[in-house]
């Protein structure tokens, strides 16, 4: 009987509503054998009391698997987001980026809702309020910021071999899109795309920042899960269309951030009309679910944004919208309106 032994059994535990282990997310914090007795010590932090009892018995049932054991003792060590002392409900094995205030992840359930759109422009829209902020492309395998912000610029290194970040619109960049040549894609298994996350995080010169904005992939994989397990975010902007399909995948995203209790600080609903020439709305992909969302995570709804020819074009453009004035765009105003919206909802959060 070794602790290889037991690590490899509780391996076989899932965490509840994810694909990775209990081993893998560094749970089991202790394991002692005596002769044939085995006692565990697994740490959980979670609101839900179904997670650890969830753990409880399938690390129990997977202990019992092992030829030869005998007594065995799993130990749950649950604590609460104010046990931790964080606002956000971070764990105290959580890290935070030196000089950075505010970590915002900004999620959707599904590709194609325009997170992207929303990442940039909501970055450029908070550094138009005077504050100091960088983008961090998280999406390694379609990073789209070095199109959306119009550069080809490659990054350098100081002296402590720390990227320099781009800065671009008054705003520092950071994506794999600044990394690779055109055309070239990011062929990489889940451990090293974490690593490449972390590096973007942690060895990048990000400096003195009021807010630091995570463009996260689509989904609840590996670089969202690793993102959220080790860093002290603030919390999340959910981004959905009005369309069903979107909202069930986007509660999805929101059910990953519920278990390891990051705060949803709001929801932008993107695309929620088309307005012709006339001045008519037409609600393409449905109307008021964004709206009906909010409602029931109870949290703000930051704002809704049209389908907007030239917001694409501006995209495309390396320009963002959000650099017009107001008074010259509806949809930049929109997104002057998320970015207020949003400070506003962070000064309540962190009390």
């Amino acid at each position: 009987m070794t602790k290889e032994t037991i690590l490899e059994a509780l391996a076989s535990v899932k965490y509840p509503g994810f694909s990775r282990d209990i081993v893998a997310f560094g749970l089991v914090k202790d394991v002692r054998i005596e002769g044939s007795d085995v006692e565990v010590t697994i740490s959980v932090q979670t609101k839900d009391p179904k997670v650890p009892e969830q753990i409880y018995k399938d690390s129990q049932d997977a202990l019992n698997q092992i030829q030869a054991i005998g007594a065995t003792r799993v130990n749950i060590d649950v604590k609460s987001p104010d046990a931790s002392g964080g606002a956000s409900g971070a764990s105290s094995d959580k890290e935070s980026i030196p000089g950075v205030k505010h970590i915002i992840a900004v999620s959707s359930g599904k590709g194609g809702v325009g997170k992207s759109t929303v990442s940039s422009n909501l970055a450029v829209a908070l550094a138009k309020t005077g504050a100091k902020v960088g983008l961090c492309d998280c999406d390694l395998y379609g990073p789209s910021t070095a199109i959306m912000f119009g550069t080809d610029e490659k990054p350098m290194a100081n002296e402590q071999d720390e990227i320099i970040p781009i800065k671009r619109h008054g705003v520092k960049l950071m994506s794999m899109g600044f990394l690779l040549e055109e055309n070239s894609p990011v062929i990489v298994r889940g451990p090293l795309a974490t690593r490449y996350t972390q590096q973007f995080l942690r060895q990048v010169e990000w400096g003195v920042l009021d807010y630091l904005i995570l463009d996260l992939p689509p989904g609840t994989g590996d670089i969202q899960l690793t993102i959220v397990q080790t860093l002290a975010l603030d919390g999340t902007v959910i981004v959905t269309t009005p369309q069903e399909v979107a909202l069930i995948d986007a509660r999805k995203a929101v059910s990953m951030f519920a278990k390891v209790n990051v705060d949803i600080l709001g929801v932008i609903e993107n695309m929620s009309w088309f307005e012709c020439d006339a001045g008519k709305k037409y609600p393409i992909f449905g109307e008021g679910g964004g709206v009906r969302e909010a409602e029931r995570l109870k949290v703000p709804l930051l704002g809704q944004l049209p389908i907007d020819t030239y917001t694409r074009e501006c995209a495309d453009h390396g320009t963002p919208v959000a650099l017009l004035p107001a008074s010259k765009s509806k949809v930049s105003a929109a997104f002057e309106q998320c970015a207020a919206q949003l400070i506003e909802r962070l000064n309540t959060v962190s009390g």
